[in-house]
């Protein structure tokens, strides 16, 4: 803790630092004035939303676990189980991509399809941080275990991909997604390979079915949403009355973002520098309320759907009225992380099939003793629960 001597200094720090960059401030709430005369209204629309989140078995916070293991669920808004993996940090990354395909070569997972339509074979060629299995077999203590963290979200986009590229709609669609239409866990370009088949998708399901399909991405925190915030309420970009909405500039993106290629288009492709590769989506504030007071989100729209903005906000703004247990939230997004969480029962079953598979690597003589520490394990999860 600090003690009173650092209180005070700090005290006169942080206003010294605020005062001296209040010119800033101004520079936001300019920012936000040439942004006043974009916004727009948003009216209620109807149309079937779907979202799918992936759920995390690191999560389930299990009691005895000495291989870190990891339960990689995902799942869409309806409870419909799209990918089911369980690995841990030294989990043979060799082994893992095989799992993916049959003997012959072909995909028999949703992450199976999205590697053989991109043309790799191999999870570190997919993305870079998913480490090689030489790695993880000679030196698995040099690796980091966030690579699950990257797994899980490779499995995210891949159930996300085959539900828009090989998915069946028969009524106009919103698809939500849990997070921006951004990446940059993919190796080369190959995130925008993805989302470039994604549109031509959504192009032909149009021109076979005429269903119109949407894909947006939103979250609930952004580094943007939160730079501009003081500024949104100071100007009053959004005035009591009505939902409403506004395109966000990328030139605002990039002031606050410390990797500028995360706020570069597919419109900055013939600009120098790098090319995008990393960003699918064009950013927009959204307040689903009337009231001055109401949250506002962060949402991300296709490029190409730009011109139905409004369109795509009306449905978001059907789904979030219902919204809970966060209000003014898409409901869709809610419901499917309810769908995805490990817990309860879920966890128990967990917990149980781990010690069974643990206790078969138990020496024969020491299996008393292990039964021993599982017979006081679940006495201490009674007297505790």
């Amino acid at each position: 803790m600090f003690d009173l001597d650092e209180v005070e200094q700090l005290k006169k720090a942080v206003l010294a630092r605020t005062l001296g960059d209040a010119r800033q401030l101004e520079k936001l709430c300019e920012d936000i004035r040439q942004l006043k005369r974009e916004v727009r209204p948003i009216y209620r629309r109807s149309a079937t939303t779907i979202s799918l989140v992936a759920s995390d078995g690191g999560d389930s916070q299990l009691q005895f676990d000495p291989f870190l293991l990891h339960v990689v669920r995902v799942v869409d808004s309806y409870g419909k189980r799209l990918c089911l993996d369980v690995l841990s940090p030294t989990t043979d990354t060799e082994e893992l991509t095989s799992a993916h395909f049959t003997a012959s070569g072909d995909p028999q997972t949703v992450l199976g399809v999205l590697m053989r339509d991109l043309g790799v074979r191999s999870l570190w060629e997919l993305s870079p941080m998913i480490p090689r299995p030489e790695d993880v077999r000679w030196a698995p203590e040099r690796v980091s275990p966030s690579w699950i963290q990257v797994y899980r979200d490779l499995c995210e986009w891949a159930a996300l991909y085959h539900m828009m590229v090989y998915g069946r709609f028969h009524a106009d669609t919103l698809v939500v997604r849990d997070g921006y239409l951004r990446s940059k866990v993919f190796a080369r370009d190959l995130f925008v390979q993805m989302c470039r088949r994604m549109e031509q998708a959504i192009e032909r399901i149009y021109r076979e079915d005429r269903r119109r399909v949407f894909l947006v991405g939103i979250a609930k925190s952004s580094k943007v949403l939160q730079r501009y915030q003081l500024a949104i309420l100071l100007e009053s970009l959004f005035p009591p009355g009505e939902p409403r909405f506004v395109r966000v500039p990328r030139e605002m993106e990039v002031s606050v973002y410390r990797w500028d290629e995360y706020a570069r288009g597919m419109e900055a492709a013939n600009e120098p520098g790098e090319a995008p590769k990393f960003v699918a989506g064009e950013m927009y504030f959204v307040r689903f309320g009337s009231h001055r007071d109401d949250p506002i989100w962060a949402v991300d729209v296709l490029p190409s759907h730009g011109p139905q903005a409004q369109e795509i906000m009306g449905y978001l703004l059907e789904d979030a009225i219902a919204g809970f247990p966060t209000p003014l939230y898409p409901r869709c997004l809610q419901r499917a992380h309810e769908q995805a969480r490990i817990g309860g029962l879920d966890a128990e079953l967990l917990q149980t099939f781990l010690m069974e598979s643990i206790r078969t690597l138990v020496p024969k003589d020491s299996v008393g003793i292990f039964d021993g520490m599982q017979l006081r394990y679940a006495q201490t999860e009674r007297r505790f629960s």
